[in-house]
């Protein structure tokens, strides 16, 4: 921590931290074929994802202008919805949409979360820079400058997360989208250096969600909006850095006054490794079922499972789930579920309702499936083990596995086999299988929702990666934008 006087009124120089991330923002050339790559599906994926999350009014109703008609002419689009929005709130609407149905990318570590939460600060803000641009006769960002952001807003917050728990002191995982949400906007807006340390130094200011709306008893539909919140807030911060209002150059550091000082308990916030492209070239993506991480696997042994013993329910005695400690922590919930964000964090419903339905949908987190006695029978049946061999892949950097084991022990003394899974779909390791269900996922959740011409275009654009790194976003955004 800082040793600076608390009587003196002279300004140390910027945390390191905070210069580090500037200069990265700023100057980092990345090469990676394989970043670029990842980051081109991970758009497929996130837009699965949002035209997905249009079918459910808990989500739609919490889209569009602040107030009815505070809309901006050459503003930021929104994926699958007409309104012209300025680059806030249209950060909002489409971080919203990303992460409403808990199915975009993840990102395990330390600290959990979801990289691809700040597509809302970069695809509005990316927008609205190509509309002005263009409107004025100058060059319009292009996709390349869109995925070169979404890999450097992936690595900050996920390097970040390597060796820096907020969810232990109780902060949730969305400060990190607004650090890195703030970092990437205030560069896509023309941010100088100073200009983007100013920015971050605000974004730590504002310290951190409580993850009470992510747990028992209170868990709910925040945690939804709550990424869309922090990317909004992220742009926020960057325009008021680029009027030239200061920033706080020991945000982090200061004695008594700063992030760690206050809400870190005394420890300081690391980069656990030099920032490049790992994070993207490392994330996992949920392909097969829209469920809380952790649980993933477990719903894939469950699937296995299904076939062998749907017609048995009654026969049931004990379910054993073992899972990795993060899994034991977050999602292992018994006694009532209030709602489908309390449903899609417990471990215990994800494995129920494809034991019992053989899948796993959005769907099946509302209150018409949840009512099915099957499956509370079930979850009271249910035993949640810590695997300690889980967590230790879980926490190895060369594997990141995400555990799970199923197994049914039935009234006669009888059981079903063991089934383990490692590694879900969205794995690295299970790229190669993975990669085609993303595409197909994609097409399946876009395609009803468009003019058939422009899916197609849109569909082979996304095929391309050439084409679509020149394309500017705002041809892009027009392709998206109802």
């Amino acid at each position: 921590m800082s040793s600076h006087d608390l009587k003196s009124a002279e300004r140390p120089g910027s945390d390191q931290l905070l210069v580090d991330v500037a200069e990265y923002v700023l100057d980092f050339e990345i090469e990676s074929e394989l970043a670029y790559d990842t980051a081109r599906y991970c758009l497929m994926d996130s837009l699965a994802c949002m035209f997905q999350a249009l079918d459910h009014e808990a989500c739609t109703k919490l889209l569009g202008p602040v107030v009815p008609g505070a809309t901006l002419a050459g503003g930021a689009r929104v994926p699958g919805c007409s309104w012209e929005l300025d680059p806030v709130t249209a950060a909002f609407n489409i971080g919203a949409l990303v992460r409403w149905l808990d199915f975009n990318d993840t990102w395990l570590a330390a600290e959990w979360g979801h990289p691809s939460d700040n597509l809302g600060s970069i695809l509005a803000v990316a927008d609205y820079v190509s509309r002005r641009n263009a409107a004025e006769s100058k060059s319009p960002l292009t996709m390349r400058d869109a995925l070169s952001a979404m890999i450097k807003a992936h690595e900050i917050q996920g390097v970040l997360a390597l060796a820096n728990s907020f969810n232990r002191v109780g902060l949730d995982h969305v400060l990190l989208v607004r650090i890195a949400s703030t970092a990437v906007a205030t560069q896509l807006l023309g941010g100088s250096r100073e200009q983007v340390i100013n920015a971050i130094s605000n974004a730590w200011i504002d310290g951190g969600a409580l993850r009470t709306y992510r747990h028992a008893p209170n868990t709910g539909s925040r945690k939804s909006w709550a990424a869309g919140d922090a990317a909004s807030r992220g742009v926020r911060l960057a325009l008021i850095a680029l009027t030239g209002e200061m920033g706080y150059p020991s945000a982090l550091t200061a004695a008594k006054w700063g992030f760690s000082d206050v809400l870190f308990g005394k420890a300081p916030v690391t980069l656990a490794r030099p920032l490049g492209s790992y994070v993207m070239e490392n994330v996992l993506f949920k392909i097969s079922f829209p469920a809380e991480f952790h649980a993933q696997t477990a719903v894939e042994a469950a699937m296995k499972l299904h076939p062998a013993m749907r017609e048995r329910l009654a026969d049931i005695e004990t379910v054993v789930i073992e899972t990795q400690e993060p899994g034991v922590r977050i999602i292992d919930k018994t006694g009532p579920l209030a709602n489908p964000a309390d449903r899609d964090h417990c471990i215990q419903y994800m494995t129920a309702v494809p034991l019992v339905f053989g899948r796993l949908t959005a769907e099946d987190y509302e209150d018409p499936v949840a009512r099915d006695p099957r499956i509370d029978a079930l979850r009271a049946k249910m035993q949640v083990r810590e695997n300690p061999q889980f967590t230790k892949e879980y926490y190895d950097p060369e594997k990141r596995f995400i555990g799970n084991a199923v197994q049914m022990f039935f009234k006669d003394g009888t059981q079903t086999e063991r089934v383990e899974v490692s590694v879900p779909i969205g794995h690295r390791f299970r790229r190669t299988e993975g990669l085609p269900l993303l595409v197909e996922k994609f097409r399946t959740s876009v395609a009803p929702k468009l003019p058939a011409e422009r899916f197609t275009k849109l569909d082979e654009l996304l095929q391309n990666a050439g084409e679509l790194l020149a394309t500017p976003v705002n041809e892009f955004m027009s392709l998206v934008a109802k």
